[in-house]
């Protein structure tokens, strides 16, 4: 019986659609199209683009992992039971992916928490800014000895680099940089935001690490950085607290016995 010519064009359309579901046919079994989109998606989340020549690798790729699959299937690899518990592992780890993902697409940050936050850091780090120096001894006695030195008319960038107890200012002439005053133990910052621009400790000042001789250099408003700036470190810090207490709750609902 010979077909006509309309049935000829079905089924040439019929073995086109089915080769343009298909990637590749290896051994007979076909390699579907879409394991490619999953396999470009896992590319661009690690931040690559997909490239003609990555696509191309992720072709060859998915034809050499089906070739793989069914030497080791001939082999009887995927009876094995380290094969099923492996497996059951990385069932495990995508369907936990999955819930999370879920999780976030479901619960997006807003703009609002994100402007919360925001104004949280400026509330705790605004104000005033302090370049301080200062000098770290172990004895007060000795604290007094460098401010006398000080007064009549020693340097305190040399001073520091010689006396100074701690290693990461005392080279750099006890340069602080700048810092708001809660960067600092509160014995320190209530006796450097007391001190005018270029003024020093009259007396020693006693802390946890020993005795310090502080020089405030120069004062400013603080300078932080715009909200559009941090947006996106906002953003990811708030994603993961969601996250974080999603997984928190499941967890002390769970009955663990």
């Amino acid at each position: 019986m010979k077909l006509s010519k309309l049935a000829l064009s079905l089924v040439a359309a019929l073995s086109f659609s089915a080769m343009a579901q298909n990637l590749a046919v290896v051994n007979g079994k076909p390699v579907p199209s879409s394991r490619i989109e999953a396999l470009k998606q896992q590319v661009e989340r690690s931040g690559r683009p997909v490239t003609p020549e990555i696509l191309a690798q992720i072709k060859e790729e998915l034809i050499a992992r089906e070739i793989f699959m069914q030497e080791a299937r001939k082999r009887g690899l995927d009876a094995s039971e380290d094969y099923k518990v492996q497996l059951e592992l990385a069932r495990q780890s995508l369907l936990i992916r999955e819930l999370f993902a879920s999780f976030q697409k479901k619960n997006p940050v807003t703009d609002a928490e994100i402007k919360g936050e925001y104004d949280k850091f400026v509330a705790a780090n605004g104000g005033k800014e302090y370049r301080a120096r200062h000098i770290l001894v172990e004895k007060e006695d000795d604290a007094k000895a460098l401010i006398a030195d000080l007064k009549k008319g020693g340097k305190f960038e040399e001073l520091a680099k010689k006396a100074s107890k701690d290693p990461g200012s005392g080279a750099n002439g006890g340069d602080l940089d700048w810092a708001n005053a809660a960067s600092y133990v509160p014995e320190f910052s209530n006796a450097m935001i007391k001190l005018e621009k270029g003024q020093l400790t009259e007396t020693p000042v006693k802390s946890q690490f020993g005795f310090h001789i502080i020089r405030v250099d120069d004062v400013r408003e603080a300078q932080l950085p715009k909200l559009d700036e941090v947006k996106p470190q906002i953003t990811q810090q708030l994603t993961q607290s969601k996250l974080s207490k999603f997984q928190e709750d499941l967890r002390s609902k769970a009955k663990v016995q």
